[in-house]
C-alpha cells in the first residue's frame, strides 16, 4: 500500500510540473500547529523560476488536487506548503494499514545489497569492539530484507596475516592441550600474547615465528593443519555468540579465501598504470583527477600538499588489506552482481576506504556498483575513555552478554518476585540482550556513546525495556479481555478523540520512516520512531478507555492497540530485538 506521504508527493509532482530535476518531496511536519505534512518545493523552485516563493506556492496550490485527502493546503513562512489530513482519510488509511501484513510499509525499487559486517579475528575472543559493526550491520540487513531487497550478509573473517607465524610457532612450543580443550580461544589468546613477548625480547624467537609464517604461506602441511584447527575452534566461538544474538550470515569467507587472486589484482593495477614501484613496494598515488581537498592520496602539512599513497604490495612481495579488499570486491561483483556493497566498520578506517574505493573506480571504471563505508564512533566508559574492564583489559563480548542477562534477571525479579525462575531466565535473555543492542543502535552512529548499564536497562526513557514494556502492557489488555480477537479488519473503525488521531498519524509514519533508513544507513531513525510511537500510545491510553469504552469505540480502540503492538514488535525485530509476552 502507498503511504500518505507518497500520495501527497505524487499529487504535488503533478501540480508542480517540470521541476528541473529538483526532487519534489513531502515531509512530516515537525510542529503539529502547522499541519501533518509540509513541502518546501516552492522555496526550492523560486530562484530557478525567478518567482516569489509564496506566490509560487499559491500557484502550485491552485493546481493541486488533494481535496479528497486533506483540507485546503496553507502557506506558511517563506513559502512552505502545509497539509492537514482529513479525519476520514486517516480512518481509511488506518483500516488498510491494520489489514496489511507489511504494516503500511510500501514496496520500493528493489536492489541487491552485500553488507560486510562484524568481521572478528581468528584465534582472538570477540570483544566489545565488535558490538557496533555487528549490531548495525545486522539491523541494516534485517531492514533491507523486510523492504524486499536481496541482501547478502557477509562476515569477512580475519584469518590471515603475520600473527599466524607466531601462533603456529607457539602452538608447537608452548600450547597447553588440556587448556585448549577447556577454553580454546582463551588458550590461543594466551599463547599469542606469550609468543609476542618472547619475540620482543629474543630475536631468535622472532626469526623462528617468521620461518613458521613462510612455511604456512608456502603450503606446509603441518602448519596448514594447525591454522585450519585454529579457524575451526574460532568459528565455534563465533557461531555460539551469533546464535545468542540471533544473527546469521549468508556468507562467511576469511581473508585467506581471496589469496589466489591477489597477484593477479596487483598485476592488473600495474598494467593499467594505477600502481607503481616506490622504494621496492607497489603503491597507488594521486592521478590528479579530483581537487586536492577531495583527493584521498594527498595530505597537507605546513609545506603544502604531499603524496599519501595506498600500499598494495609490500617490498617483500606480501599483499595487505587494500589488495585483499580489491580482490574481495571483484569476487563479490562476479558472484553476487550487487547494486551496492556496504562496509560497516569503525571511523578510524575512513582513509582506507576512501583510497580503496578510489582505486576500484580507477581499476574498473565501468562498474556501476555503489560502494558505501558506514562508519561509526567508539563505545566509551562512564569516565569518557574507551570502554574497558576495571583492570584495563578489553571487555570480552561473551562476558558482557552474560552480565546483561544477569542484570536484567535482577531487575525482573524486583518487579515480579513471584515469576518462576525458568520464565524469568528466558525473559532476562530477551531484555538484557535487547537492552545492549538498542543502546548501541540509538545514538547517531558517527558519534561516540557512553556505555551505561543503568540507562540501557531502565524502564524509563528511550530504551529497549521501555519499548518492550509498552508492548507487554498492550498485550495485557487483550488478556484482560479474555484474549478475545480484535475486531475483523473488514469491520469499520471510528475515531473521534484527538489522542486517537494522533496515534493513527504516528502509525502511518512507520511506512514512511523505514525506507528512509537505508538512505544514510541510520537505524537510530527507527529507534526514535518506536519511542515516539510508544509515547503516542501512552497518551492515547491515558485519554481513551479501551475495555470500558462502548461500541464501536471499544473495537476501534482494540484495533488501534493491536496494530500498535504489531508495529512495536516488528520495529524491534528489525533491530534484532525480541519482545516478551510479560515482564
Amino acid at each position: 500500500m502507498q503511504t500518505i506521504q507518497q500520495i501527497l508527493e505524487a499529487r504535488l509532482r503533478a501540480a508542480v510540473g517540470d521541476s528541473g530535476g529538483v526532487p519534489v518531496t513531502v515531509q512530516s511536519a515537525q510542529d503539529a500547529r502547522f499541519g501533518d505534512y509540509q513541502s518546501n518545493i516552492a522555496m526550492q523552485l523560486a530562484k530557478p523560476r525567478r518567482a516569489n516563493p509564496r506566490a509560487l506556492a499559491q500557484e502550485i496550490i491552485a493546481k493541486l488536487d488533494v481535496s479528497d485527502l486533506c483540507e485546503t493546503p496553507e502557506i506558511a513562512g517563506a513559502g512552505f506548503i502545509n497539509f492537514r489530513i482529513k479525519p476520514s482519510t486517516l480512518i481509511t488509511h488506518f483500516a488498510a494499514l491494520a489489514a496489511d501484513e507489511r504494516l503500511g510499509v510500501p514496496t520500493v525499487p528493489l536492489r541487491r545489497l552485500v553488507i560486510d559486517f562484524s568481521s572478528p579475528n581468528v584465534a582472538k575472543p570477540m570483544h566489545v569492539g565488535h558490538i557496533r559493526s555487528t549490531f548495525l550491520g545486522d539491523a541494516l540487513a534485517r531492514i533491507g530484507r523486510f523492504l524486499g531487497h536481496t541482501v547478502v550478509s557477509d562476515n569477512h573473517i580475519g584469518d590471515w596475516g603475520t600473527q599466524f607465524g607466531m601462533l603456529c610457532f607457539a602452538w608447537k612450543t608452548i600450547l597447553n592441550k588440556d587448556a585448549l580443550v577447556v577454553d580454546p580461544i582463551g588458550e590461543l589468546e594466551r599463547i599469542y600474547k606469550a609468543q609476542n613477548e618472547r619475540c620482543k625480547s629474543d630475536p631468535a624467537q622472532l626469526d623462528a615465528a617468521r620461518a613458521e609464517l613462510v612455511k604456512l604461506q608456502s603450503g606446509d602441511k603441518e602448519n596448514l593443519g594447525i591454522w585450519r584447527e585454529m579457524i575451526r575452534l574460532s568459528q565455534v566461538q563465533f557461531d555460539t555468540i551469533y546464535a545468542r544474538l540471533g544473527i546469521r550470515f549468508d556468507v562467511t569467507l576469511g581473508e585467506s579465501f581471496y589469496n589466489p587472486w591477489l597477484k593477479d589484482t596487483v598485476t592488473a593495477l600495474m598494467e593499467k598504470g594505477i600502481a607503481r614501484e616506490s622504494d621496492g613496494a607497489l603503491c597507488v598515488f594521486s592521478d590528479g583527477s579530483v581537487p586536492e581537498k577531495e583527493d584521498s592520496f594527498l595530505i597537507k602539512d605546513e609545506n603544502g600538499w604531499k603524496d599519501s599513497p595506498a600500499l598494495v604490495q609490500k617490498a617483500d612481495g606480501a599483499s595487505n588489506y587494500t589488495t585483499t579488499d580489491l580482490a574481495t570486491i571483484a569476487y563479490r561483483v562476479r558472484e553476487f552482481s550487487p547494486d551496492e556493497i556496504i562496509y560497516v566498520t569503525d571511523g578510524r578506517q575512513q582513509l582506507h576506504f576512501r583510497q580503496f574505493f578510489a582505486i576500484w573506480r580507477r581499476w574498473q571504471p565501468a562498474s556501476a556498483v555503489k560502494l558505501a563505508h558506514v562508519w561509526f564512533g567508539s563505545i566509551l566508559g562512564e569516565d569518557g575513555k574507551p570502554f574497558k574492564t576495571r583492570s584495563g583489559d578489553t571487555v570480552k563480548l561473551a562476558d558482557l552478554l552474560d552480565e546483561a542477562v544477569e542484570r536484567a534477571s535482577k531487575v525482573i525479579a524486583e518487579k515480579n518476585p513471584d515469576m518462576p525462575e525458568a520464565e524469568r531466565s528466558e525473559i532476562a535473555k530477551i531484555i538484557g540482550l535487547g537492552a545492549v543492542k538498542y543502546a548501541d543502535l540509538l545514538p547517531n552512529r558517527q558519534g561516540d556513546y557512553v556505555f551505561s548499564w543503568e540507562k540501557m536497562l531502565s524502564f524509563q526513557g528511550n530504551t529497549a525495556p521501555y519499548l518492550q514494556n509498552a508492548y507487554v502492557r498492550i498485550r495485557a489488555i487483550f488478556r484482560k479481555a479474555g484474549n478475545s480477537p480484535v475486531t475483523s479488519h473488514e469491520s469499520p473503525v471510528t475515531f473521534t478523540e484527538p489522542a486517537e488521531f494522533a496515534l493513527v498519524k504516528k502509525l502511518a509514519q512507520f511506512g514512511e520512516v523505514l525506507p528512509s533508513i537505508l538512505d544514510d544507513y541510520r537505524p537510530n531513525l527507527l529507534c526514535n520512531y518506536l519511542f515516539e510511537l510508544a509515547n503516542a500510545y501512552h497518551s492515547f491510553y491515558e485519554a481513551c478507555p479501551v475495555l470500558k469504552a462502548e461500541e464501536p469505540a471499544r473495537s476501534s480502540r482494540l484495533a488501534l492497540s493491536d496494530t500498535t503492538a504489531r508495529v512495536l514488535a516488528k520495529g524491534l525485530d528489525l533491530l534484532g530485538i525480541g519482545v516478551p509476552e510479560r515482564m
